[in-house]
């Protein structure tokens, strides 16, 4: 006959570390009844291994959460300082472009200014489809239809490498740009580019091809608003 086992007398399961765990959790006045438990645990310190006790372990860890939090302040309010200078500067160039009383005026300033506020090394810009007043002028020559078209195709900014476009030409000193940023102008979102605004930096890594865009999309639309005012009526 099979021997039978009564409840009482199956094995026991052994403890494990969670149930341990959940215990202390449900039992927050264990220490509290026990004091010189929480006296004589030793914890190791991971600064060089060496035994602590669990108040000091607990003072480590916070130390470190404050040095954690401090960093991440400081870096915060750099971002902060960082946003503000680049508004200041972004401020001063839209200024620039509100005061240029003559339209014929606004390529130049507009790409002087560049320069000037955002320590760009070199910037031109270009403009097809202007008045008859502005036909003439610099900033309406050399547009090829391949520049145009190749405008109107871009749907954010290019950044990258100087490949020896034809656009980088426009640039003052085009043999020692190593990076570009190429920016359509438009009157709207979608429509055909009535215009090219091109920075380039003889560092390669000033315009990469990975990096984000939103700064000089603004840049865009700001130029293109401004110069605007030369187009040709429809």
């Amino acid at each position: 006959m099979t021997a039978s086992h009564t409840p009482s007398e199956q094995p026991l399961s052994p403890i494990t570390e969670d149930d341990i765990a959940n215990y202390l959790l449900q039992t927050p006045d264990f220490f509290e009844r026990h004091a010189e438990v929480l006296a004589t645990v030793q914890l190791s310190s991971p600064h060089g291994g060496r035994a602590v006790s669990l108040q000091e372990r607990q003072a480590e860890m916070l130390r470190e959460k404050i040095r954690a939090l401090e960093h991440k302040t400081a870096e915060l309010i750099r971002h902060g300082h960082d946003n503000m200078a680049i508004s200041d500067k972004l401020q001063g160039w839209t200024f620039g472009l509100l005061k240029a009383v003559d339209p014929g005026q606004l390529p130049d300033v507009l790409a002087r200014d560049l320069e000037l506020c955002f320590a760009m090394p070199q910037a031109a810009v270009r403009v097809w489809g202007v008045g008859p007043a502005w036909a003439e002028r610099a900033f309406a020559q050399g547009c090829s239809e391949d520049v145009r078209s190749f405008a109107s195709s871009l749907t954010q900014p290019y950044c990258g490498p100087n490949p020896g476009l034809e656009a980088a030409g426009w640039l003052a000193d085009p043999a020692s740009v190593r990076s570009l940023a190429l920016i359509a102008l438009r009157e709207e979102p979608g429509a055909k580019a009535f215009g090219l605004l091109v920075l380039g930096s003889p560092d390669p890594q000033r315009f990469q091809v990975d990096m984000g865009t939103d700064f000089l999309e603004r840049i865009g639309e700001l130029a293109s608003a401004a110069l605007s005012r030369l187009r040709s009526p429809a």
